[in-house]
């Protein structure tokens, strides 16, 4: 490479700007978390999981049961970045076209085009995602993988950013499909809302009882905002130790549990953790952040044959692997 290719590589140019500033990045990060507690009430740190998850350009799994706000949250996110919102409720008889989208024949051109599905969306929303068919579930794994989906031998890129923010009904197991542990791999993070504290929940009724505070939101942060922001992340500086750290607390869980975190686990609790580190205004990533990570990205990945939950394994390593 060449000094001149060297400078073309790292100068931003008018349509790549280049990464945010670490303090304009957390400082957009605040910004957001605030527009969005317009909206929603006392899930600060679920609002900031979120962010974590599209900062560090992963997907995100809701699990709790109905009516606690998961879809208004992930509505809020969405309309508070400026991105475009795509909903799809998962069925019984979804098909994976329906998700997707299909090639339907055009009478004038004698072709086939490509009708694209909701999935083409910077956030797409599967509402109860375990109550369709695995087969249903499968049309997810190559969008949220490389972000891109595949019809009939031809590849249609996603809107960038991309990040699925799916919901899991936990309260009728009779009713629903369990997750393929391949997809449950894909998630970056899985988190739950819970029901709100009596004072929470008497703050959203006031909110509630005439127009909708997601009616009136405004956005505070456009996409390109999102892609600068997630190129800051990715510049964010791990050392050899903290990455050392990382691996030795997949070792750990693949050491305890019948199923213990994949390399992808891994990385997605790196990158994690750089939007982390990008939260607190830092440029690098230390122990801290892993930990604080940590428990929403590795245990949802995690299957034992005990009456231990991926959960334990996970305070298990936190308390055991020591960090050098």
């Amino acid at each position: 490479m060449t000094d001149a290719d060297a400078i073309s590589e790292s100068t931003p140019t008018e349509s790549s700007p280049g990464p945010l500033d670490i303090d304009d990045a957390a400082e957009l990060t605040e910004r957001i978390v605030d527009n969005v507690e317009r909206v929603i009430v006392g899930h600060r740190d679920a609002i900031e999981h979120i962010l974590v998850t599209v900062f560090a350009r992963g997907n995100l799994l809701l699990e709790d049961v109905p009516g606690v706000g998961k879809t208004m949250l992930a509505r809020a996110v969405a309309t508070s970045l400026e991105c475009s919102f795509n909903r799809v409720q998962f069925t019984p008889d979804l098909l994976p076209s329906d998700v997707t989208g299909v090639s339907v024949f055009n009478e004038k051109t004698r072709e086939f085009e490509f009708q694209p599905g909701p999935v083409f969306a910077n956030v797409v929303l599967g509402d109860e995602i375990n109550r369709a068919p695995p087969k249903t579930q499968a049309a997810l794994l190559e969008v949220m993988a490389e972000q891109q989906v595949t019809v009939d031998g031809a590849t249609h890129a996603v809107p960038d950013p991309f990040t699925v923010i799916a919901t899991q009904n936990d309260v009728e197991p009779g009713r629903t499909y369990e997750l393929p542990v391949a997809e449950i791999d894909r998630f970056t993070k899985k988190i739950r809302l819970g029901y709100p504290t009596e004072d929470e929940e008497t703050t959203l009724l006031g909110r509630v009882a005439g127009e909708h505070p997601i009616e009136s939101l405004d956005s505070v942060a456009t996409v390109g905002d999102v892609k600068r922001a997630r190129e800051t992340v990715s510049r964010t500086t791990v050392r050899e130790p903290v990455r050392a750290y990382v691996s030795r607390l997949a070792g750990y869980t693949r050491e305890h549990a019948r199923l213990g975190v994949s390399p992808r686990g891994s990385i997605a609790l790196l990158r994690a953790a750089q939007a982390r580190a990008v939260f607190e205004e830092r440029g690098y990533v230390t122990p801290d952040d892993v930990q604080t990570e940590a428990p929403t990205v590795l245990s949802h990945r995690i299957r034992t044959d005990t009456d231990a939950d991926g959960a334990a394994i996970v305070e298990r390593a936190l308390a055991e692997v020591p960090v050098e």
